[in-house]
């Protein structure tokens, strides 16, 4: 069946054959200098954006394969690469005068940049101490911004520029730094105003869900805008669950919700039913919109409670990106194939079944086909993190180390 969304996936599913990616490792240089020559960090239509298509992100792939391991000769010269980038953004202008609550932002505005420059800046090592101090200290600074339960009228709760981006930041942050970089004093905070925030507005509107929260007036379910993410932001602090019975069990009941909307595998944008006339082939499977996000919030879900109705729903998910994943919208993270192959990676450290391996290693084969690169959309920013091959670096990375990938700044196993 011809769908205007995705190829069809005309590989035979996994036979005991995992087969082989070791074409990666050659790619990932490859691509790497096909960045810096066509999107180089002076350029001046790369100068915004943050971290979803922003020259921050770029710097964050040089990062990702920088540490990775892979390319320990050159990981001095990669974080160099990556600091080249990340100095574009920090010396751009509007991120001193940016107004609104955009400005605490992960993906889209200076949390996420900083969080950045902290992250290669401690990689660099003790000759950009001052760097990474400044950097962690400007985080830190942003969170005052997030207290308001309506700091940013559009939506003050969810990824993109909500209080769950900043809550994302600082576990990654304390992740690479193993320490509390982002003490819980910080994100405590934040943490008890998204669970407020999320119950007013469920009561004001009636909802089904225990926990709802709106961008700009619309109830997104998935992760790039929606309540999936900001539940899985919250389920990534059981510490702030400890002795409080009552705000784990409003948790679950929101992830009760989220599983209920489940159709046909996949998750709608928005809860509730889908039209009557929408079938499988136009539902969404994004990483932003669709089961591909979604499917973070039930392996959290997962790992914290150990109810194998979440695993179950996780793997659903695989089933659905595994028949209709392969993205017409081209290579990215957020509406592609590497964003959609990331799911599969999840999948196979969750269960250590090389079926999930296997699959991710034909959605990045599908990739090198003429099918793909002639018949797929060119993204708008073809060489960023989310929508182009800075994004698709960091998947190819982590196919070569399978046990520790994660979808970028989504390690719900860490």
């Amino acid at each position: 069946m011809h769908s205007s969304r995705y190829f069809t996936n005309r590989y035979k599913d996994y036979d005991g054959n995992l087969g082989s990616c070791d074409y990666v490792r050659n790619l990932i240089p490859e691509i790497l200098q096909k960045i810096s020559k066509n999107c180089p960090p002076n350029s001046r239509s790369n100068r915004d954006g943050g971290l979803y298509v922003g020259p921050a992100g770029v710097a964050y792939a040089f990062y990702h394969v920088a540490t990775s391991g892979l390319f320990d000769e050159q990981r001095e010269k990669l974080l160099n690469t990556a600091w080249e980038y990340i100095q574009v953004r920090l010396e751009l202008k509007t991120i001193k005068t940016q107004h609104g609550g955009i400005g605490a932002s992960f993906l889209l505005g200076h949390v996420g940049v900083y969080t950045v420059a902290a992250l290669i800046s401690h990689a660099l090592g003790k000759c950009h101490t001052k760097e990474r101090d400044a950097s962690i200290a400007k985080v830190l600074q942003y969170h005052e911004i997030c207290k308001p339960l309506d700091f940013f009228k559009p939506g003050s709760d969810e990824l993109f520029v909500g209080r769950a981006g900043y809550l994302c930041a600082s576990l990654k942050l304390n992740q690479a730094f193993c320490s509390q970089v982002i003490p819980d004093a910080i994100t405590a905070p934040l943490f008890d105003a998204t669970i407020q925030s999320g119950r007013y507005y469920a009561q004001r509107h009636r909802s089904a869900s225990s926990l709802m929260y709106a961008y700009y007036d619309k109830e997104y379910l998935g992760a790039g805008h929606g309540l999936s993410s900001i539940l899985q932001m919250l389920l990534s602090f059981p510490q702030f669950l400890t002795s409080r019975p009552e705000v784990e069990s409003t948790l679950r009941e929101a992830v009760e919700f989220v599983l209920r909307c489940e159709r046909n595998g996949d998750y709608p944008p928005v809860p509730g039913k889908p039209k009557v006339n929408r079938s499988k082939s136009h539902m969404l499977v994004h990483w932003c919109h669709g089961a591909p996000g979604v499917v973070y919030l039930f392996a959290k879900a997962f790992l914290v409670w150990k109810d194998q109705r979440y695993l179950q729903a996780a793997l659903r998910c695989g089933e659905v990106v595994w028949e209709r994943g392969l993205l017409r919208k081209g290579p990215g993270i957020c509406h592609g194939v590497a964003g959609n192959g990331y799911v599969f990676l999840l999948l196979y450290r969750l269960t250590r079944d090389p079926k999930y391996l296997y699959r991710s290693y034909q959605f990045s084969d599908f990739m090198q086909t003429a099918e793909f690169t002639q018949g797929a959309r060119t993204p708008d920013c073809p060489y960023s993190l989310f929508e182009g091959l800075a994004g698709t670096i960091c998947f190819y990375a982590d196919l070569m180390r399978p046990d520790k990938a994660s979808f970028p700044f989504f390690d719900v196993c860490a």
